[in-house]
C-alpha cells in the first residue's frame, strides 16, 4: 500500500495527526532526500525504519523497484514540502501503482497553490496553474512568451512558482511581461519569516525583503 503524505510548507507542525500516525508505522518512507525527512520525523519523535529515494536522478528501473515495495510494505511517499506528485516525480510512481493495480491513497495535508489563494484576498472561480518555469534561459523566454499571448490569461488569474535562487529573476521577467497586472507574492509560507506583498511587479521589487526565498507569485 502506498500513502502520499502531505508535508508542511514551512511550520513542521502542520503535519497531520493521520500523517504522523502512518509515517510510525509505514516500513518504508520515500523520500526526495534524507535531510529534510528526516529533520522532519525527529522534530515528530517518529524513527523511519528504511529511507528510499525517488527525485529528478530516478531511473525507470529505480520506479519498478519502489512499486515492488508498495505491493508487500507499508510505504509512506513524502517530498521535501508539500503534496507528493503535484510537480514532483512522485506522480511517476503513482500512475506505475494505478498501472499495476497496487493500492495507494492520499493523506492531505499543507498546500502552497491553496495557501496563496487564500492569501490573496480574490475570488477566483478559476485561475491557471502554470507551476515551474524553465530554468534554461531560451525555454524560459519562449514560456513567458507563451504565456503572455494566452488567450486564458487575459481575464484569469495565474499562478507561478520557482526556485528561492530565481527569486529576484522572475520578478523581474513578471515586470517586463506583465508590467500593469496586480500580482501577490507569498514568500516563506507559513514560517516566522512568511510575507505577503501585493501590487505592481515594480512596486513589489522594490520592496522585497529577501534575496531568495520558497515563494509563489499569483498574477491578477
Amino acid at each position: 500500500m502506498l500513502y502520499l503524505i502531505a508535508t508542511p510548507i514551512g511550520h513542521p507542525d502542520d503535519l497531520s495527526l493521520r500523517a504522523v500516525k502512518v509515517l510510525s508505522e509505514a516500513e518504508v518512507i520515500i523520500c526526495e532526500g534524507t535531510k529534510e525527512t528526516s529533520k522532519l520525523l525527529k522534530h515528530h519523535q517518529i524513527k523511519a525504519r528504511k529511507y528510499e529515494l525517488l527525485n529528478e536522478h530516478s531511473k525507470p528501473e529505480d520506479l519498478q523497484t519502489l512499486a515492488d515495495l508498495c505491493k508487500t510494505q507499508t510505504v509512506a511517499l513524502v517530498t521535501d514540502c508539500g503534496t507528493p506528485g503535484f510537480c514532483d516525480p512522485g506522480a511517476d510512481l503513482v500512475r506505475l501503482c494505478h498501472q499495476n493495480n497496487i493500492p495507494y491513497t492520499s493523506l492531505l495535508g499543507p498546500s502552497a497553490l491553496m495557501g496563496i489563494i487564500s492569501l490573496s484576498g480574490l475570488r477566483l472561480d478559476q485561475f491557471l496553474f502554470r507551476g515551474f518555469l524553465p530554468a534554461e534561459n531560451e525555454a524560459r523566454a519562449m514560456a513567458w512568451s507563451r504565456l503572455k499571448k494566452t488567450k486564458a490569461t487575459q481575464g484569469i488569474a495565474v499562478v507561478i512558482l520557482d526556485t528561492p535562487y530565481r527569486l529576484k529573476k522572475t520578478m523581474t521577467e513578471l515586470h517586463t511581461h506583465f508590467p500593469d497586472r496586480e500580482c501577490v507574492l507569498v514568500l516563506n509560507l507559513s514560517q516566522s519569516d512568511e510575507t505577503i506583498l501585493k501590487g505592481i511587479p515594480e512596486k513589489i521589487i522594490k520592496n522585497l525583503p529577501f534575496e531568495k526565498a520558497e515563494f509563489m507569485v499569483l498574477i491578477n
